[in-house]
């Protein structure tokens, strides 16, 4: 359940936190008021596309969160809980900027905007005024019979059958009719696999090799180097050892007074002397260790050569040859199991198709079961919308074509008048009549829904009177079950409301703002008044909205 909307920024609404309850929520304001911002955030929050439009004129962002309870709602604990997340509470928010961007968050963890919409069809169902439109394409009435029914999963299952069973078969007729392909492409890859056998680099050889010859390419010249340096500081003809020792042995002859005032110099002198004999014979060290090895550079640079001539033949970079050997490896073992494959494939279709088969007949029968009773429960909301004397239909024809959804093609007709035969309903005149009939399939459809949040966005279009009574009535019921919030421009509607949530455009400051508050008693009473006799209320008006709404709130059987 809903139980708190916050939007920042978003149209021309500035600021706005609402708590929301349970039952049937009316959200009523003259037209242009703002009623669609109010399902629009919302519809943001589940994942519907933004666009910068979004944004309030002169802000940066807009930033929308709703929080739902959903402690009665297993399936979507459980889909929070396989991605990790806390299922104690949910929490979505959608942030849109001023350029376009959108991000998204799941309780505080940044999700995808997919994200948003799977889980949101777990926690919401949106009615749209516009659903009578949808509800003239045949491939609506499927949909909803299958919700009705509540044998989504099965069909989803049988669906899942179905694309398997296709991919199969289309791998089997590629096998089939790439024969001669695929024994040349057998050739060429048994061919580049044993080029690479024969190559055999081995996991890291590359990054040894590569440093291997390094070492050996440049040990000439660190011997050479080395000993010029181990000659500076140790040789008989004038290396740094000679001269300190030359310096030490003049400065020691000098006077006792003399010595006395050099004697830091003299010792630094020693030190020098002992630091650079030392380093002579590390140099002699190295240089004594340091090996040429000709052959083996030669071997080296021939063996890289090898692997870079190979990893241009095969388009990679040579440190990515080993995993290209690795793909041919696996690719060759395929191709070689060709036959077997076809065979394997063959057997695999047929497993599918009858599988699909068997799905498709239950699933048929119980869609024949359910149609029968869908069609009685429209038919008793069409007497409660004065339409007691229509005649509702679900037709089912077999098709030859099997399919993902399976063999049944669905139509509802609708015989609006005593006499008249059953017509589709694309062929129903009335725009009322029409509005009537989206109306009643919605709440049979709604009231077999496992979302306990239920939007119903002026789906009353079309309808006046006595009428619009009974369809606050039926709205009210369905807000009994669990949440509805319905936007209308009905008083007889609003009136059976639980709350009342009311929404205005103010100006302020050369700008325009939308305010959204719920009503108490007083306000709802004004409210009724206004949506029943306009602006200026007369005493009769407001007495008769107050009748209407005490009237409303008592118990209907």
């Amino acid at each position: 359940m809903l139980t708190e909307l916050a939007i920042r920024d978003f149209a021309i609404v500035d600021h706005l936190e609402l708590e929301l309850a349970g039952g049937m929520t009316a959200i009523t304001g003259e037209t242009g008021a703002g009623k669609s911002i109010l399902l629009g955030a919302l519809g943001l929050c589940l994942g519907e596309r933004a666009d910068t439009g979004s944004v309030r004129h002169g802000a940066e962002r807009a930033d929308l969160s709703a929080r739902f309870d959903i402690r009665q709602l297993p399936e979507a604990r459980a889909w929070l809980e396989a991605r990790e997340l806390p299922a104690d509470d949910c929490l979505l928010r959608r942030v849109v900027t001023a350029a376009g961007r959108s991000r998204a968050w799941i309780n505080g963890q940044p999700a995808t905007i997919a994200d948003l919409k799977a889980l949101g069809e777990r926690l919401v169902e949106i009615h749209g005024q516009h659903a009578h439109q949808a509800l003239l394409r045949e491939e609506t009435h499927l949909r909803l019979l299958d919700d009705f029914a509540g044998h989504r999963e099965a069909v989803g299952e049988m669906a899942e059958t179905f694309r398997a069973w296709q991919a199969a078969r289309r791998r089997l007729k590629r096998l089939a009719d790439d024969g001669d392909e695929l024994a040349a492409r057998r050739q060429l890859v048994r061919y580049q696999v044993e080029e690479l056998d024969q190559l055999a680099l081995a996991e890291g050889e590359l990054k040894g090799l590569e440093e291997e010859q390094e070492e050996l390419a440049h040990a000439e010249e660190r011997l050479r180097e080395a000993q010029f340096a181990a000659e500076c500081c140790d040789n008989d003809e004038g290396g740094a050892v000679t001269l300190l020792t030359q310096a030490i042995n003049r400065l020691s002859t000098l006077p006792g007074s003399d010595r006395g005032s050099l004697a830091e110099s003299l010792a630094m002198l020693g030190e020098a002397r002992i630091q650079v004999e030392e380093a002579a014979r590390e140099l002699n060290h190295f240089a004594a260790g340091t090996e040429l090895d000709p052959e083996r550079l030669a071997w080296v640079e021939e063996r890289l050569g090898e692997v870079h001539r190979l990893a241009r033949k095969h388009h990679v970079m040579p440190e990515e040859l080993t995993e290209r050997h690795r793909a041919l490896q696996a690719e060759l073992a395929g191709l070689e199991a060709g036959d077997q494959d076809l065979e394997v494939l063959s057997a695999e279709v047929d497993t599918l198709r009858e599988r699909w088969k068997e799905q498709a007949r239950r699933v048929g029968e119980a869609r024949r079961q359910a149609a029968r009773r869908f069609g009685k429960a429209v038919q008793e909301q069409l007497a409660f919308l004065a339409m007691g004397k229509a005649r509702f239909e679900v037709e089912i024809e077999t098709r030859e074509t099997p399919a993902a959804e399976g063999l049944e093609a669905l139509r509802f007709l609708i015989s609006a008048n005593p006499g008249q035969p059953p017509r589709p309903l694309a062929r129903v005149a009335s725009g009322g009549e029409l509005s009537r009939i989206s109306l009643a399939i919605q709440v049979v459809a709604a009231r077999h829904s496992t979302i306990p949040s239920l939007v119903f966005d002026e789906v009353d279009v079309g309808v006046s009177g006595a009428t619009a009574e009974i369809v606050g009535q039926l709205l009210r019921r369905l807000g009994e079950q669990g949440q509805v919030m319905t936007v209308t421009h009905l008083p007889q509607v609003a009136a059976q409301a639980h709350q009342h949530l009311h929404i205005e455009k103010q100006a302020e400051r050369d700008t325009t703002l939308t305010r959204m508050a719920l009503l108490d008693e007083a306000g709802r009473v004004g409210e009724l008044a206004r949506m029943l006799g306009g602006v200026n209320l007369s005493d009769r008006t407001l007495a008769h909205a107050r009748e209407m709404l005490d009237a409303s709130q008592r118990p209907h059987h």
